[in-house]
């Protein structure tokens, strides 16, 4: 049960990602989708099996009663994709579900309210097993919330195998690069800034952020965000040295961008995100990092495939990335520690990860039924 294409949100890119791991070829697996969804909308895709509605106080029987269908429910949580106050509407689906329920617990807040620490809490309890894809998650939700630490397991986000040569042409510029839906809290910002310290370098970098406007932003407030990077980069003077690639990309075009690059730049704002897909797919592609330190970055990088940087912080952003580009053999010594992890991150390793845990919680219940 999620979001689910052609929504378009990290979410809704987990979960169709998952559903093809679990279901590839040989996996002897068949899966189903409750689509979250803010009103009701017609269906070509036939794994769809039901819509879970926010705007409807009813729709979770509906939602529950196709759940139990399948042997396990696997839910992501995010508070912001369900409906009531903190997206406590799953609680009434998790009420009615019978077979054992996974959870994957995308944010878990440091400083929540009162309300949203209950809706976690009593989701968590719900489950027969609790997913966070990061050690620091895990952490903040076991010493932070009252949870059953023996549920809790982290599988990590997962990434498409991007397999290829390096593509940049000698001669090219170097390519610095943040993809992903864009908006406020982004901190491109800073990435705009810092390019004021990088870009006498021989020859001058580009720096491309590649990204449709996040469509809740694109419906409040239009490209006014965009716009206002544009003028940034103007003000900044690196009006050359930045380009936005706002139309959708499709998966083999990202797949070329991020062969391209040099450097991928996670500039985030947020000091509480737990989990982030980019980053993942940025290690399991081998590509250098510079990223803010929110938690997934500090553990994930924590090895040496990338630099982490202080929040909002523009010089220290440019002196990352005149590292990455100019140090002699940084890149080469932060591709090979990607190239490292990128076996485990890869998506058939993470669905056989959650396939194993489905297989564990089966059989317990077996047990446990006599």
């Amino acid at each position: 049960m999620s979001t689910y294409p052609p929504t378009q949100c990290g979410l809704a890119t987990f979960t169709s990602a998952l559903l093809r791991g679990l279901t590839r070829a040989g996996s002897g697996v068949s899966a189903g989708v409750v689509r979250v969804v803010d009103s009701p909308v017609m269906s070509s895709s036939p794994e769809v099996v039901a819509q879970l509605r926010t705007r409807s106080t009813r729709g979770h029987g509906v939602a529950a009663e196709a759940l139990n269908t399948f042997d396990v429910a696997v839910v992501q949580h995010e508070y912001g994709i369900y409906g009531g106050q903190d997206g406590d509407q799953v609680l009434s689906v998790l009420d009615e579900v019978r077979v054992p329920v996974v959870v994957v617990a995308h944010t878990v807040l440091a400083r929540p309210t009162s309300h949203q620490r209950q809706v976690l809490e009593q989701v968590t309890r719900a489950a027969a097993a609790v997913v966070t894809m990061t050690h620091a998650a895990r952490d903040r939700l076991v010493n932070g919330y009252t949870v059953n630490a023996d549920k809790v397991v982290v599988i990590p986000h997962g990434a498409p195998v991007r397999s290829g040569p390096y593509l940049r042409l000698p001669g090219q510029r170097p390519l610095i690069l943040t993809w992903g839906l864009l908006g406020p809290g982004k901190g491109i910002e800073w990435a705009i800034d810092a390019m004021h310290h990088v870009r006498r370098v021989t020859p001058s970098p580009a720096y491309i952020v590649a990204g449709q406007t996040h469509p809740r932003v694109r419906q409040l407030h239009g490209e006014t965000y965009r716009l206002h990077l544009a003028e940034r980069a103007r003000i900044v003077g690196v009006t050359n040295n930045v380009r936005f690639e706002g139309a959708y990309m499709d998966e083999p075009s990202l797949t070329r961008l991020i062969r391209r690059a040099d450097v991928v730049l996670l500039p985030y704002d947020s000091r509480e995100q737990v989990t982030s897909g980019v980053l993942v797919e940025a290690v399991a592609a081998g590509i250098p990092v510079v990223a803010t330190a929110f938690p997934h970055a500090t553990e994930l990088l924590s090895g040496g495939a990338g630099l982490v940087v202080p929040h909002g912080d523009s010089a220290a952003i440019g002196a990352a990335l005149l590292r990455v580009l100019t140090e002699p053999g940084l890149a080469q010594q932060m591709s090979t520690e990607a190239s490292r992890l990128s076996p485990t991150l890869l998506w058939p390793a993470v669905a056989a990860r959650y396939q194993s845990l489905a297989a564990e919680l089966l059989a317990n219940r077996t047990v446990a039924l006599g």
